[in-house]
């Protein structure tokens, strides 16, 4: 591992809660040269630059997949992510609301309905045997 894959994960890790290494593992499986670079570049070179914060770099990225409305399961994770960097159920919100002057209606209701799906995933009471 280099230190770009290095610093990557630990980005990755500190968004997503370790879920998004077993994406990236998974796809490592079939696309190792891929799995590297989903590490490399967006979490090792770009989400560890210092000028925004996390919780910046979340927004924008929500507003980002939300608006490009063919990425539901990546737009999840990272609404996932923005809770998990302190982000507020109504700064998420309103961020997706946002899209809609801006994509249209159909992207900020699409993110929305993710939105929901998240909100159920992360109150779901955890099963114990």
């Amino acid at each position: 591992m280099n230190e770009r894959y290095e610093r990557g994960i630990g980005m990755l890790n500190q968004i997503t809660g370790r879920s998004g290494e077993s994406v990236v593992k998974a796809l490592a499986d079939y696309a190792p040269a891929l799995a590297c670079m989903v590490v490399e570049f967006p979490y090792g070179d770009v989400f560890s630059r210092p000028q925004l914060s996390l919780k910046q770099r979340e927004l924008s990225t929500v507003a980002v997949l939300a608006a490009a409305g063919n990425a539901r399961d990546q737009l999840k994770v990272h609404i996932h992510g923005a809770f998990n960097v302190g982000l507020t159920r109504e700064e998420i919100m309103e961020t997706i609301i946002h899209t809609a002057v801006f994509a249209g209606f159909p992207a900020a209701i699409n993110g929305i309905f993710a939105m929901k799906e998240v909100e159920e995933e992360r109150t779901e009471p955890t099963l114990r045997a």
